[in-house]
């Protein structure tokens, strides 16, 4: 017996719209991306280890990477705080404050990378208090989190925003009738809940910092094996010419990218199951 793999919908054009999906996506993301992949062939497998096992290449790797993930952790924690303010408490000016949120995303990234600058450096307006306590904002792979977390925020908040209106207050009564403490509460009957949209927004947060830019350039630095980012060292190579060294470096994010990024879905969908079973 023929075993059908694609259930009957009420709505016609399944394989139409298949079609047009899987268009879609071939000319706007596998075709771009197969390029990078044929260009980086010409060379060998050698010469394509020495460009992205280079030190200064490395060097921009763990950058990128390693503040990525530092900013996608503090939006993690931050971001669930603001959510769970605009969602769950009503005071004057929320409206105000929740279209700030977006702010990161309707500014230019060079505007959004002038103004962190300009705030962070010595004689800044914060700049110069973590001065007085011996702490560099600009110019340090601390300047370029705070860039990367100011991006990656509405990632999060809008991503959990949903999931905490579709909690039911009563929910939290019912816990707290039963003998639950406010923080058995939280941890035990909202969080499970929130968890799988809270991994979705990390991991978008995460996924955009990689390959940030713009507002990341004016805060860093730019100074080779400190301050120096991938993309940054991507352009650099671009400016010199050498067109297979900078889809090498970017085929070694791609890859890196890919790996993290499926290991950050396969932990959500495994969070996900385990959630459904209990």
């Amino acid at each position: 017996m023929k075993q059908k793999f694609v259930k009957k919908s009420i709505l016609p054009g399944f394989s139409l719209s298949l079609g047009f999906t899987v268009f879609y996506l071939s000319l706007f993301v596998l075709i771009p991306l197969s390029m990078i992949f044929l260009r980086t062939s010409s060379l060998s497998f050698k010469e394509f280890l020495d460009v992205i096992m280079a030190e200064r290449t490395l060097a921009a790797y763990r950058l990128s990477f390693g503040t990525a993930f530092a900013s996608a952790c503090i939006n993690a924690v931050f971001g669930l705080i603001v959510a769970w303010v605009l969602v769950r408490y009503s005071f004057p000016g929320k409206r105000i404050v929740d279209a700030m949120v977006d702010f990161p995303l309707a500014l230019p990234t060079a505007v959004a990378g002038i103004a962190l600058t300009e705030l962070y450096v010595p004689n800044g307006l914060l700049g110069k208090f973590l001065q007085a306590w011996g702490i560099k904002g600009a110019f340090t792979p601390f300047g370029i989190t705070i860039a990367l977390t100011f991006i990656g925020l509405p990632f999060v908040v809008r991503t959990l925003q949903p999931v905490l209106e579709d909690v039911d207050p009563q929910i939290e009564e019912a816990a707290a009738s039963l003998g639950a403490n406010r923080w058995q509460t939280v941890t035990m009957v909202i969080f499970p809940v929130i968890i799988p949209a809270l991994l979705t927004g990390v991991t978008l947060a995460f996924a955009r910092a990689i390959g940030e830019y713009g507002s990341v350039i004016f805060i860093a630095g730019n100074m080779p094996m400190k301050t120096e980012i991938a993309p940054l060292l991507i352009m650099t190579k671009l400016e010199q010419y050498d067109y297979t060294g900078a889809t090498a470096i970017a085929v070694g994010m791609l890859l890196i990218s890919f790996i993290l990024l499926g290991a950050a879905n396969f932990f959500q969908w495994l969070t996900s199951r385990n959630l459904g079973r209990t």
